[in-house]
Order: structure tokens, then C-alpha cells, then sequence
């Protein structure tokens, strides 16, 4: 267990879309002077169950690194609104970006109702996900810190951290136009 929030440093939002990929995520933020306030607003993942999963297993990583979370509104018919004609769209196309600025622009929102000056996402953690996509949405909105956590090994060390906590570890980003059929 790392110290307590009280103890770190300057609040950061840091929009998470599950457990696994928060770990080295949050690991990073902190040894980077950080105090991350979590928050899970992915209107995106279907269906519900799979939803509360992914919420479920970030309070465990939450609880484990003392931090506060923030549980945004489960919106999917907004999402899928939003989403409405790309969802055929193959990865990382239109579809992504669409959701990418969907789930930062209610993470910008959020910083700014708490007032904290800065926030950044999960997102780019994945090696399935491309950071300067994530990025070029993220730009529209103040405060938008752009952090590749894949870098510095920050992949590999979600998955170690996953293991060590007894995290459930999703194989897709959770909406139901990108699950692999088995």
C-alpha cells in the first residue's frame, strides 16, 4: 500500500475504463508527484454486467491504493447515440474516436465541476489502443494532460498488478461492436 492521499501530491482526474488498466496507470501518476481521483465513466461498455464488473474491480484497486473514486452515470443509449452510423466501423476507426471524445469530454467536465486542473485517461495503457488518436481527441479540452502509459513498460506491469490484486481482466474495450466473436 502506498501512502495516503493526503500525504501525495497535486490532484489529477484520471478517467479509467477498468481495474487492470488503472494499476501502473496510477502507480505511475503517483510516483510522478500525483494524487489520481478515479473516474469510471464508460457509457460505452455493454452490456450492464459487464459495466459493474469492470466498476467492481477498480474499487479493489482503488481500496488498494487509497484513492477516491468517482462513478459517472451508465448512459449506453447516449453512447450509442453518439456512436449512431460507425457501428460497423473496423478498429481504431471512426468509431474509436467518436468514443475516445465521448468519455473525455465528460472526464474535462468532471475536472472542472471539482476543480482540478488537470486529467488524463487510462486509455493509453492498452498496446490494442493508439495513444496519438487518444491524444488528438484529448487536445479539444483544457486541462488534458497527455501521458502514454504504455511507455515505460506500463503495459506489462497493468498485467502483473492485475495478477498480484486478483483483478478480472476484460479481452475488448467493452462496447459491443468491438467484442471478438468466439
Amino acid at each position: 500500500m502506498l501512502a495516503s492521499t493526503s500525504d501525495m501530491g497535486k490532484r489529477i482526474l484520471l478517467h479509467v475504463c477498468c481495474g487492470p488498466c488503472s494499476t501502473s496507470s496510477v502507480e505511475r501518476l503517483i510516483a510522478e508527484g500525483y494524487t489520481p481521483v478515479l473516474f469510471f465513466s464508460d457509457s460505452n461498455i455493454f452490456p450492464y454486467e459487464e459495466f459493474r464488473k469492470r466498476y467492481d474491480n477498480l474499487l479493489i484497486v482503488a481500496e488498494h491504493y487509497n484513492l477516491d473514486v468517482i462513478l459517472d452515470d451508465w448512459e449506453h443509449d447516449k453512447w450509442l447515440k453518439a456512436v449512431e452510423g460507425h457501428e460497423k466501423d473496423p478498429e481504431h476507426g471512426a468509431r474509436c474516436s467518436i468514443c475516445f471524445d465521448y468519455n473525455l469530454h465528460r472526464a474535462a467536465a468532471k475536472a472542472e465541476e471539482l476543480g482540478i486542473d488537470e486529467f488524463t485517461t487510462t486509455l493509453t495503457v492498452s498496446r490494442f489502443k493508439k495513444s496519438e488518436s487518444i491524444f488528438s481527441e484529448g487536445r479539444k479540452y483544457a486541462g488534458f494532460k497527455e501521458i502514454d502509459f504504455k511507455k515505460k513498460d506500463g503495459f506489462n506491469k497493468s498485467i502483473i498488478l492485475s495478477r498480484e490484486l486478483g483483478l478480472y481482466r476484460q479481452q475488448w474495450c467493452g462496447c459491443e461492436f468491438s467484442r471478438r466473436r468466439e
